[in-house]
C-alpha cells in the first residue's frame, strides 16, 4: 500500500477500521495505561490513589475552607466536592485526549513509515486510556458517595448514553487536530490555552444557574456543558437525562467524528513527506 494513495473516508471505513484493528487497539491501549506508571513502586495503584487524593483535597477545600454549597439551602458539606468531581471526570477525559492529539503523529513517526500501520487508531488508543482512568475516578466517586450518602441512584446506568457521544466527539476532534499538528506545530500550544479556558467556562466549579440568564445560552455552545450537566443529573440528582437533547448531541457527535476522520484520511497522504 502506497502512503500517498487516497484512503477511504466513508463512515463504514471509520467503524470497519476500529473493529478490524480491535486486537491491536487493545494491545496498544494496555501498553499506554501501563506505560504511564512504568518504573514506579505502586504502579497501576496510582490510577486509584490520584483521584482519591484529589477528591479528599476538593472535599476539604470547598467544604471546610470555602464552606461552599452547590444549591441554596443545602446543608451538606461534601455535596459540592462530589458534584465538582463529577464534572472534572468528564473534563479530564476531554482534556487528556485533546491536549495530546496535536502531537500524536509527531510522537509516533515510526508508525508513519510503516505503510501497513493504521494510523487512524492512534487517537482511539489515547481515548481508551483516558476512559480507563475516568472509570477509576468514577469508582472513587461511587465509593465516596456510598460512604457519605448511601446507595447511588439507579439512573447511573444511563451514564454510557452520555459518555459514548462525548467519545465520538473527542475522536472527531482528535483526528482533525492530529493531522493539523503535523503541518502546523503551533496547534499544540493553542490547544493548551483553549483547554485551560474551557475548564473555567464549563459549569464545573459553579452551577450554570449562577450565571445571568443572558449568558447561560452562550455556555451551551461549549461542547462539554451539556455532557457535564447530564452527567450530574444521572449521578448526583437521580434524574434521567434529557433524551431529546441527548439525541441531538448524538447526531452532532457522529457528524463531527466522521468529518474528523475524513479530514485525517485526506491529510495523511502528506505525513511521510513532512516528517
Amino acid at each position: 500500500m502506497n502512503p500517498h494513495t487516497a484512503q477511504p473516508v466513508s463512515p463504514y471505513a471509520l467503524f470497519y477500521s476500529l473493529w478490524s484493528n480491535r486486537g491491536l487497539i487493545a494491545q496498544m491501549s494496555k501498553r499506554e495505561v501501563l506505560g504511564r506508571y512504568r518504573g514506579s513502586v505502586m504502579g497501576l495503584l496510582w490510577s486509584f490513589f490520584n483521584p482519591l487524593f484529589m477528591l479528599m483535597v476538593y472535599t476539604f477545600v470547598f467544604s471546610v475552607v470555602f464552606k461552599a454549597r452547590w444549591s441554596v439551602g443545602s446543608e451538606s458539606k461534601t455535596e459540592f466536592a462530589l458534584v465538582l468531581f463529577s464534572g472534572l471526570m468528564i473534563f479530564n477525559v476531554f482534556a487528556e485526549c485533546i491536549n495530546r492529539a496535536p502531537t500524536l503523529i509527531l510522537s509516533n513517526t515510526n508508525y508513519v513509515k510503516k505503510v501497513i500501520f493504521p494510523l487512524e487508531i492512534l487517537p482511539f488508543v489515547i481515548l481508551l486510556s483516558a476512559l480507563f482512568h475516568c472509570s477509576i475516578s468514577l469508582g472513587v466517586w461511587l465509593f465516596a458517595y456510598v460512604f457519605l450518602f448511601g446507595m447511588p441512584h439507579v439512573t447511573i446506568f444511563y451514564l454510557p448514553l452520555i459518555i459514548l457521544p462525548l467519545s465520538m466527539l473527542i475522536m472527531g476532534l482528535s483526528w482533525a487536530l492530529a493531522s493539523l499538528g503535523v503541518y502546523l506545530r503551533d496547534v499544540s500550544q493553542l490547544i493548551g490555552i483553549v483547554t485551560t479556558v474551557l475548564l473555567f467556562v464549563c459549569p464545573i466549579f459553579y452551577p450554570i444557574t449562577m450565571l445571568p440568564e443572558d449568558y447561560r445560552a452562550l455556555l451551551y455552545f461549549n461542547p462539554l456543558t451539556l455532557v457535564i450537566e447530564q452527567t450530574r443529573e444521572v449521578l448526583c440528582w437521580g434524574n434521567p437525562p434529557d433524551f431529546l437533547v441527548l439525541a441531538a448531541y448524538w447526531l452532532a457527535a457522529l457528524l463531527i467524528a466522521w468529518l474528523g476522520f475524513a479530514w485525517f484520511q485526506k491529510a495523511r497522504k502528506g505525513f511521510a513527506d513532512v516528517l
